[in-house]
């Protein structure tokens, strides 16, 4: 059982008089500076570094008893986060759960990310300092240890399809000119969770070419405060987080906050919000809904508390001036390659996908196109407002191997992360031939995701040169956030249409994905032979 979830200096203090100790005698046992312990009685709320959290953990399980219980008295009239009983059983814990314990609450303690959400939640919720993280904590000792596991795997008995159905009959009552996107694909019907209308499809938009005309303005309007409700599933999630090792990143999201479009063009602003204050807002919806219908409970208005009070309705969804929008870029990739004995029928374009890894919050195990990626800056907030800003990043991260791109490795350092001398070998290579002969990226169409109220920009990625491939097929791998990476062939017209109808898919993935097929079956010539897909809207 939990003792100390985080050692701040007014509990070392305590511990320092229930042990009767002088600064000099506290320093010398923890092996820390005078200076140290001198510090934690004039600063009672800072919290020691990860190695002191251990080493205080350490002092107080080898303890005499009596000084434990003089530790608890003194913890228990100045700190109500810390009752007595808990300290009282620390001689009973088991080696391991005090391991797991201590590692815990070193990543709670020292991961600023972390430290940036549990912060978060004690503004938004309106509790005080230091709530969140011993909620957090709390919840995580609580926690059997297969309790992730077996909640994830309920939530991937959920197929995609279950999800859109049932969305489509939460939002039963639809706006004007909006509807799920649905296709039918050689003789059979996906239906998606995507919003959209018909002037939102097959833009056939040309990216980085002047035509996409988002804008970035720093008005956004403020965090809302949460409820209990809220606040109890801001804390699961990153109690889930934390035993699952999943990465909580706070980097800056773009929030999208006008929109337009139509074929040929794009036009639109959007703001600055960060990851946190999605994480544990908008994307708790999802998790809400499959548990829900996991359960056999019902998933109609007024029975979601969170997506009953985030997103009621469509226009809700619709109206993204007064609510948090955030959401991304992601793109069918297709490369075209020379024809070859291995393969059927000839010239051929190999399409990719990738299986999502279970450490990413977002499509966890799920089939996704790649790159796919939040739209966010990386150095240059306006002009990273263009969605193929977002896909050249995401390419060199997902799929050439940059990590200095990646922002859930560290703080981004350079003052220009893309410039020529930093690109990685393919991808210096399409921007040298980027004179719209030997490749292109489009976007394909937009939407809303019903799940969360994302918004999805589907794209397309279409290398024409068979030289790349020839060069850099050997180069494109997968980083952290797949499992694998699967290679289509655009000439497979039966195993495309078995992948489209594959229960693991995205709702995203699966737009990106058929509106790719819609697109490069009308461009791609005789290397492909692909499933027909029609739209219904």
């Amino acid at each position: 059982m939990e003792v100390v979830d985080v050692w701040t200096g007014r509990r070392a203090n305590a511990l320092q008089r229930a042990l009767r100790l002088t600064n000099e005698g506290l320093a010398e046992l923890l092996g820390t500076a005078v200076r140290t312990v001198a510090k934690w009685s004039a600063e009672p709320s800072l919290v020691p570094v990860a190695d002191m959290q251990q080493a205080l953990d350490t002092l107080l399980s080898k303890s005499p008893d009596e000084a434990k219980a003089r530790f608890a008295m003194l913890v228990s009239s100045e700190d109500p986060h810390l009752p007595a009983a808990k300290v009282a059983q620390v001689s009973r814990e088991d080696p391991r759960d005090r391991q797991l314990r201590s590692d815990v609450e070193r990543r709670i303690a020292v991961d600023e990310h972390i430290g940036a959400a549990l912060e978060w939640l004690d503004r938004q919720a309106g509790w005080g300092h230091g709530t969140s993280r011993q909620r957090v904590a709390e919840r995580l000792t609580a926690m059997n240890p297969a309790e992730v596991q077996s909640r994830a795997q309920l939530r991937g008995s959920i197929s995609r399809q279950q999800v859109a159905n049932a969305l489509a009959m939460y939002y039963e009552t639809r706006s004007s000119g909006h509807d799920f996107y649905t296709a039918e694909c050689s003789g059979a019907s996906v239906t998606t969770s995507i919003l959209t209308r018909g002037s939102w499809l097959d833009l056939s938009l040309p990216l980085n070419q002047g035509l996409d005309h988002l804008a970035f303005t720093d008005a956004a309007p403020a965090d809302r405060p949460i409820d209990d409700v809220g606040a109890t599933a801001a804390v699961q999630r990153l109690a889930d987080a934390l035993a699952s090792q999943s990465r909580i990143v706070n980097a800056p999201l773009y929030r999208l906050t006008s929109f337009h479009a139509e074929p040929g063009i794009i036009d639109g602003s959007v703001g600055l919000t960060n990851f946190v204050s999605y994480a544990l807002t908008l994307d708790l919806l999802e998790g809400e809904f499959i548990d829900a219908l996991a359960a056999g409970k019902p998933t109609t208005p007024g029975y979601l508390p969170l997506r009953d009070g985030h997103l009621p309705d469509v226009p809700t969804v619709l109206d993204i001036q007064h609510r948090l929008c955030a959401g991304g870029a992601l793109a069918l990739c297709a490369i075209a390659r020379p024809g070859g004995r291995s393969r059927r029928g000839g010239p051929d374009y190999v399409l990719l996908v990738q299986e999502r890894s279970g450490r990413v919050l977002n499509s966890a195990r799920c089939l996704a196109v790649i790159p796919k990626a939040f739209h966010g800056p990386l150095a240059d907030y306006r002009d990273d407002a263009q969605i193929g800003a977002t896909l050249k990043r995401e390419m060199e991260e997902e799929l050439f191997g940059r990590d200095d791109v990646d922002s859930t490795l560290g703080d981004q350092l350079f003052a220009d992360p893309m410039h020529s001398s930093r690109l990685s070998e393919p991808m210096r290579w399409l921007v040298e031939h980027d004179d719209g002969g030997h490749w292109r990226m489009e976007c394909t169409g937009f939407g809303f995701n019903a799940v969360s109220g994302n918004f999805e920009f589907a794209s397309m990625v279409v290398i024409e040169d068979e030289e790349w491939w020839q060069l850099f097929g050997g180069h494109v791998k997968a980083n952290w956030e797949s499992n694998g990476l699967r290679r289509y062939s655009s000439l497979d017209r039966d195993l495309l249409t078995n992948l489209v109808h594959n229960p693991t898919w995205s709702n995203e993935g699966l737009f990106a994905l058929l509106q790719g097929i819609r697109r490069l079956s009308n461009s791609g010539g005789s290397r492909v032979r692909l499933p027909s897909v029609e739209v219904r809207i």
